[in-house]
């Protein structure tokens, strides 16, 4: 399916994912609108073509004119978002979102839903370690995967939409889990990574750190320059999951940690080859494609 670009779209949310978002579909000369509540990333949007119009507040008829909406928002304020704005949606509009988390969230929404209105779940794999609409970047699509993430509420045409979007941006993959499984999945690539790139930057009160360290430290700790309010909401909404991945890390670093101490340098040895060996697996996939 693809996209036919005279669809009015709206981003609801115009931090560094609704804005690249934003200025993705513009260029591809779609209408895209926006809302959000700080008035310097509307001009900011506005004045470099991401976005047609821009508003501060809620437009009833940028809301009803919509065809698709685009959702970047915290995960609280994306739900009352909708419980308190759902009237203003037009009939047959479709609805989707970048959040983080989806099983506390997915099923709230699609209870509270009118039934001519459809919401499909999306999470784009992407992001910087900057944020807002200045720092907007539709090229973080290209290398990205992106999931869809369905119930048995959702119609095939509203997929298919969501799935269009992905292709239209040019996202590298574009794949398909429920809700329970892409959080439990989203709690091992993306939020234990945060805290273990979080847990080595406070580790150490060393103030010199930066005079010494090398790529390996670099590239480790990429991540540690973080949002705090939107990830401690994300750590909290997906708790069970993030936790349990936790247990798993910390028992085999504890191993790790046993194997070193015994002096164990086989079975230190065979911990690096398998490392090396699933950590090709990526290398991989990115040459075949």
């Amino acid at each position: 399916m693809k996209l036919d670009n005279q669809l009015k779209i709206l981003i609801v949310g115009l931090g560094l994912m609704g804005g690249s978002y934003a200025q993705g579909l513009s260029r591809r000369g779609f209408h895209v609108k926006a809302i959000d509540t700080n008035p310097d990333s509307i001009s900011f949007a506005e004045e470099n073509g991401y976005i047609e119009k821009g508003f501060c507040e809620i437009d009833e008829n940028a809301v009803g004119e919509a065809d698709i909406i685009v959702f970047a928002l915290y995960p609280h304020v994306f739900v009352k978002w909708i419980e308190d704005n759902q009237h203003l949606f037009k009939p047959g509009a479709v609805l989707t979102d970048v959040t983080g988390v989806k099983e506390c969230v997915v099923y709230k929404i699609q209870e509270m839903l009118r039934p001519d209105v459809e919401f499909i779940a999306a999470h784009p794999m992407a992001g910087r370690e900057v944020y807002g609409v200045k720092n907007a970047d539709e090229s973080i699509f290209r290398d990205a995967n992106y999931i869809i993430v369905p119930t048995d509420r959702n119609t095939v045409n509203a997929i298919e939409v969501c799935k269009a979007i992905g292709q239209t941006l040019e996202f590298n993959r574009i794949s398909s889990l429920p809700p329970r499984a892409h959080d439990e999945m989203i709690g091992f690539v993306s939020q234990l990574t945060h805290c273990i790139a979080i847990c080595l930057m406070t580790c150490s009160k060393s103030e010199h750190l930066v005079d010494y360290t090398g790529d390996s430290f670099r590239d480790l700790t990429r991540i540690a320059r973080i949002n705090e309010d939107m990830w401690s909401e994300l750590f909290e909404l997906n708790k069970t999951a993030l936790l349990a991945q936790m247990d798993k890390f910390r028992a085999e670093f504890n191993e790790f940690y046993r194997i070193l101490e015994s002096d164990d340098i086989e079975a230190m040895k065979e911990k690096m080859r398998q490392s090396t060996a699933r950590r090709a697996l990526f290398d991989k996939k990115k040459e075949d494609e």
